[in-house]
């Protein structure tokens, strides 16, 4: 493979076909053609060698080669991106610190890389970083103790009283193993989980936000086991022990045994998983807490 071949814009059209998991969503977020979206997939599968989206009625999902082939990709663009950025501050300068109070998913799945991009830029600025739930997190940022939050924001009690920006919105989808029957359907409905173990998430609130969309359908999961544990969700949903539905930003094919997982769409209407940033309203930013922000915005295109 020459890397010659490959573009920027068809990795561009390629991610976003993946976060939005139909074609023509993501032709309509980049503002171009379905046909644009296709071609530029395919483009990437005869390159590569590798099919990189399953194709299903409801849209498509990524494959495992696909789903490693994504994070490559966004490496890249997110790579690009911060290298044309043009911060308020001068980039190399800036001194100071900045406190960021984050959830369990957040600190574990969004913010290192984040973070580690943010400090090649800034590298003399400290950051602050705080473990907090949603309710301590919303009161460190009113109080003044913190200078930005990053929290799940379908959580959030009255989000009027912040300032905020949805950095992420990451699909719902079911997470099965190869062989569960539920793998053979295409686009299993809430009605088709509900009858085989469910493996319930509790960390950050999950599991309010997950019953809440099954009693908007009248619908009861068959709910076996609960736990705060990600992982342990990934090994047992791996080895066959029931069924979950989580969002992409925390998907990955294979349970840390090396045993596959694989991600299906959902029927019905399934609120994405929204992450975003808090600040205080009127409390004026220092300039490292500010750059922190821009940078935050700056990194999912607000």
């Amino acid at each position: 493979m020459s890397i010659n071949n490959v573009t920027l814009r068809q990795l561009r059209y390629f991610v976003a076909a993946a976060r939005n998991g139909q074609f023509s969503m993501a032709a309509s977020s980049e503002s171009v053609s379905q046909s644009a979206i296709t071609n530029a997939v395919q483009a990437l599968e005869k390159e590569l060698g590798v099919r990189l989206f399953e194709r299903q009625a409801q849209g498509v999902s990524l494959t495992a080669d696909g789903q490693d082939f994504f994070h490559h990709a966004c490496h890249i663009l997110d790579s690009v991106r911060d290298a044309t950025h043009k911060p308020r501050f001068r980039t190399k300068q800036l001194q100071g610190t900045v406190s960021l109070a984050a959830s369990y998913t957040v600190l574990g799945y969004l913010l290192p890389d984040l973070l580690a991009r943010f400090r090649a830029s800034y590298p003399e600025v400290e950051i602050d970083l705080r473990d907090m739930d949603r309710a301590e997190i919303e009161r460190a940022v009113l109080n003044g103790e913190v200078d930005l939050g990053v929290a799940i924001l379908s959580n959030i009690q009255k989000l009027s009283r912040f300032a905020h920006a949805v950095l992420v919105r990451s699909r719902r989808q079911l997470w099965v193993a190869p062989g569960h029957p539920l793998a053979r359907l295409t686009s299993p409905s809430l009605k088709d989980i509900a009858q085989h173990p469910y493996i319930m998430v509790t960390a950050d609130e999950a599991e309010a936000s997950t019953l809440a969309y099954w009693k908007s359908r009248r619908i009861q999961p068959n709910i076996v086991f609960r736990t705060l544990s990600i992982e342990a969700v990934r090994g047992l949903v791996a080895h066959g022990f029931g069924v979950t539905a989580l969002s992409d930003m925390v998907f990955r094919p294979w349970s840390l045994e090396g045993k596959r997982i694989e991600a299906r769409p959902i029927m019905d209407l399934v609120p994405p998983m929204e992450v975003g940033a808090l600040w205080h309203p009127k409390r004026p930013m220092s300039s490292p807490a500010e750059a922190l922000q821009q940078f935050l915005l700056h990194a999912y295109g607000n």
